[in-house]
């Protein structure tokens, strides 16, 4: 799985309609072009490749007064939210999601119920577990071997596998706790909006995004 997609829809979804650069911005500001794939170049390129499956749709708007060509700006479909949150289920769930992807599922977290937030992590943290325990099982020198420096591989995942799991449950911890404002309890992308832009999804009544949770 690539972050793009997540990254991308998610950020579209946070405005309701934008265009290319707000995408672009969004996402820099999250620093996103230090830790994943999503250059300027990619971030375009996904726009248009998700419009031409459906899963955008792109609205040509007029050009401004001092002239230029006419801008485009997207808006998540139907079938496009429905691929969103797939992506964002799949993204906390999987024990073996590499950084970026994880990173983009925590960065769009807030868009799920607290409670399925939860059990989605919960689900992250057994995996691993059961991961590590396989490893340790079949993927590690036994007492009277000696692997030499390939034993190493596997201790690294072993202990990656320890801390990811370790990370999880703390963020577990928070959310039960009560951190963050989640879907359905709130405006929960408030402040993190351009000035002026409600975006079209409504956290309070569930929006779209309760209707492709629902499917």
């Amino acid at each position: 799985m690539s972050a793009i997609r997540l990254l991308v829809l998610g950020a579209v979804r946070l405005h309701g309609r934008a265009h290319g650069y707000q995408v672009r911005n969004d996402l820099e500001s999250w620093g996103v072009h230090e830790w994943s794939n999503a250059k300027p170049g990619s971030i375009y390129h996904a726009l248009k490749q998700m419009a031409k499956q459906g899963l955008l749709l792109a609205h040509d708007i007029a050009p401004s007064t001092v002239g230029g060509p006419p801008r485009t700006e997207y808006e998540v479909t139907e079938a496009g939210e429905a691929e969103y949150f797939k992506l964002l289920r799949e993204a906390l769930t999987a024990h073996d999601a590499k950084v970026d992807v994880l990173s983009a599922g925590i960065g769009f977290i807030v868009d799920l119920p607290r409670a399925e937030a939860v059990a989605l992590l919960k689900e992250r943290v057994a995996a691993m577990e059961q991961w590590r325990a396989e490893v340790a099982r079949h993927w590690s020198p036994g007492a009277d071997e000696d692997w030499g420096h390939i034993g190493e591989i596997m201790g690294m995942w072993v202990h990656t596998a320890d801390s990811g799991a370790r990370w999880t449950r703390g963020l577990i911890e928070r959310l039960e706790a009560g951190a963050y404002v989640m879907a359905g309890e709130g405006d929960q992308w408030e402040g993190f909006r351009g000035e002026g832009e409600g975006g079209a999804v409504d956290a309070g009544s569930g929006g779209t995004g309760s209707e492709a949770r629902s499917s």
